[in-house]
């Protein structure tokens, strides 16, 4: 059973970042980023120094600014909608950070929609609270918590819950706030419809390097505008790109992006289903690296001309750590893991599955290891 969702992997960091700067906390929607945010408050969101920005009686309190007496934390959920919200942050804060912490919580990458006009930098940390992991479960028996996470993905309610029915539903909802109110909301376009059959299109292209020409071709637009309608996925949280590794020695692809979804539960097929937890957990060691310890963190795949590929490679301010090749099962070893290794100045390659096989390859800087033990030994968040 997973650990209640207030207790969250990041509450520890913005706890203490809290202390310094305000607080920036992006994530999808529905991950859990008010549960977090008001376990600091010791309440619910009926709680005076709460203010959600999609409340016509929050907006009058906050550019009112009427904030509760001897309250020294205050939260601002979705306030990024405000259309002068940076200014208008900055000059608060700037007046009263002796006397106030401030939290922000979006469901939209607030470190883009925070560039423009007059800028915040300097004056918060940011964070990005992703669904759960292996590591934020409690379970005596792994496999099956596994088997839960690839069945109903990571955000808390449906993982909870457990119950196809309520997955379904909650799925439903979440793509129509998402696709309807938060388009409409923050990137004021027309086009929802199209934007809703493009990402009707993305499940089946989990894995794969992206064509946008495929796409522009069956939604019948322009090249520009396919791109500008995945961008806009990428800062509300419904999709993630990676970039190849560009390595002149294998004569690597330079352009071709992958695609993942942060609803990884979402994917029909197993192979890349399972791709996409593993480059979920991936991404969320990522930020969290970047986030905390204020590494510069990458997370990129490796392919080469003659469409040999390792699903993934991290880098540490631009110096490769290690290479991860997902697969269902642990009977073989690519044959692009040995070409690459010999090729490439990557540390440690693992071949991460979903069975048994757990042992160090005698002349390859390789481990295969089932998803568990890799979650565990590279103390992914």
């Amino acid at each position: 059973m997973a650990n209640t969702p207030g207790h969250r992997y990041l509450a520890p960091f913005v706890r203490s970042d809290l202390k310094e700067k305000m607080v920036f906390l992006s994530g999808p929607r529905q991950v859990g980023k008010t549960t977090l945010a008001l376990s600091f408050l010791g309440g619910g969101a009926a709680h005076p120094a709460y203010f959600n920005w999609d409340s016509i009686e929050d907006q009058r309190r906050l550019l009112n600014q009427e904030f509760p007496p001897h309250q020294r934390l205050l939260i601002f959920d979705e306030i990024h909608k405000y259309k002068l919200w940076r200014n208008w942050l900055k000059a608060l804060f700037d007046k009263t950070r002796h006397l106030r912490q401030y939290l922000i919580t979006g469901s939209a990458r607030l470190d883009l929609y925070s560039r423009g006009g007059d800028s915040l930098a300097g004056r918060y940390h940011f964070h990005t609270l992703h669904p759960f992991s292996l590591r934020e479960i409690d379970s005596g028996y792994r496999r099956s918590t596994t088997e839960a996470l690839l069945k109903f993905g990571g955000f808390p309610e449906p993982f909870l819950a457990q119950s196809e029915i309520k997955w379904r539903r909650w799925q439903a909802e979440r793509e129509r706030q998402v696709l309807r109110e938060d388009l409409r909301d923050l990137e004021k376009v027309e086009e929802v419809v199209l934007i809703s059959r493009l990402a009707e299109h993305l499940p089946r292209l989990v894995g794969s390097p992206l064509s946008i020409n495929a796409l522009r071709e069956d939604l019948q637009v322009a090249h520009r505008t396919v791109q500008n309608w995945l961008d806009i996925l990428e800062r509300l949280f419904v999709l993630f790109r990676i970039a190849p590794l560009g390595a002149p020695k294998i004569r690597a692809v330079k352009k071709e992006r992958k695609l993942y979804l942060w609803d990884w539960s979402e994917v029909p097929d197993p192979g890349p289903r399972f791709e996409n937890l593993v480059a979920s957990q991936l991404l969320k060691y990522c930020h969290f690296l970047e986030n905390t310890q204020g590494h510069r963190m990458e997370l990129r795949y490796i392919r080469d001309t003659d469409k040999r590929e390792t699903d993934f490679v991290a880098l540490q301010n631009g110096i490769p750590l290690f290479a991860v090749e997902s697969q269902l099962n642990d009977r073989d070893i690519p044959p692009a893991i040995p070409y690459f290794a010999q090729r490439l100045k990557i540390p440690k390659f693992y071949l991460v599955h979903l069975g048994q096989k757990d042992y160090e390859h005698a002349s390859l800087p390789l481990r295969v290891l089932p998803f568990e033990k890799f979650t565990t030994e590279l103390e992914l968040p």
